[in-house]
């Protein structure tokens, strides 16, 4: 399988209160990220997952522990400027509220915003704003203005700005959590899409289970420890657990694993209501 893209052993990180005390956020978190993975992580609010994200992306970092990305570590004190900048260009991040993201006035001169920092020729510039784009499905509104979009647009048009800058990673931290369904919708698609099509490697932090049962990867913290790590149907089978970190399983997910409970030789994997219905039909068929 190669090297790990990224590699967290024994994370630990704690926040200062004004007043001086430590509350700890991160315990001794270990994790490898392979290039490629759609990772999904989840964990109720203060977990430690927005934590890891900026930890990740070089905003926060670590008290104790290791970090590798790219094979290159990541010293506190150390790393020059200059290597973070060059870090930063592998591994992109989505924020939660598109509006945070957007500085141009006009959508392209948007999604230009950062190849340009990077120094990219003008020539250059002009076909990574149209093939990201493109891949985003937002050519037709090179021209408008970001502030008219709809939500699930405007947060498009902010990953259109960082896939310009050709990540080898991006960062999704509560994404569509402003967004109605169809907006979350959109952008769900869209990260499903350079993830498969792209390879660029995707976590995504998220509250929301069913968008992290699209995953090819599901991780579970709560209160800065790592509960679970592995397949979304592994992760979710532990039902009566994340109910009792304040999380939850996939609807359609629930109502098969009580069917099983009560009798019913439903097998297979069920993340999704295509899933379940299959399932359900499948028993049907045979009894």
């Amino acid at each position: 399988m190669g090297e790990p893209f990224i590699s967290v052993k024994n994370l630990s990180y704690a926040y200062e209160e004004d007043d001086g005390r430590k509350i700890q956020v991160l315990k001794n978190l270990s994790i490898d990220i392979m290039r490629g993975d759609f990772l999904a992580v989840l964990g109720h609010n203060g977990s430690g997952k927005s934590t890891l994200a900026r930890i990740l992306n070089m905003i926060l970092f670590a008290d104790s522990g290791k970090v590798v990305i790219d094979g290159k570590e990541i010293i506190p004190n150390e790393i020059s400027d200059d290597e973070i900048i060059e870090l930063r260009k592998k591994i992109g991040m989505v924020f939660q509220n598109p509006d945070n993201q957007l500085v141009a006035t006009i959508v392209e001169d948007d999604v230009a915003f950062g190849p340009e920092n990077l120094g990219i020729p003008s020539g250059e510039i002009r076909e990574r704003v149209d093939n990201a784009l493109a891949e985003l499905g937002m050519s037709e509104y090179a021209k408008h203005e970001p502030h008219r979009l709809s939500g699930g647009q405007k947060q498009r048009v902010a990953i259109a700005g960082i896939l310009a800058m050709l990540p080898e990673c991006i960062i999704f931290d509560e994404s569509t959590a402003m967004l109605d369904p169809k907006g979350r919708q959109e952008v769900l698609s869209a990260i499903e899409k350079i993830n498969r099509e792209k390879g660029i490697t995707v976590i995504m932090i998220t509250h929301y289970m069913d968008e992290a049962a699209r995953a090819d990867r599901v991780v579970v913290l709560d209160d800065g420890d790592l509960i679970f790590d592995g397949k979304p149907e592994e992760v979710f089978s532990h039902e009566k657990e994340l109910i009792s970190m304040g999380l939850d399983v996939p609807q359609c997910t629930s109502l098969i694993y009580k069917l099983r409970e009560a009798g019913f030789k439903l097998e297979g994997r069920c993340l999704s209501a295509k899933e379940c219905a299959e399932l359900l039909f499948g028993e049907l068929k045979n009894n």
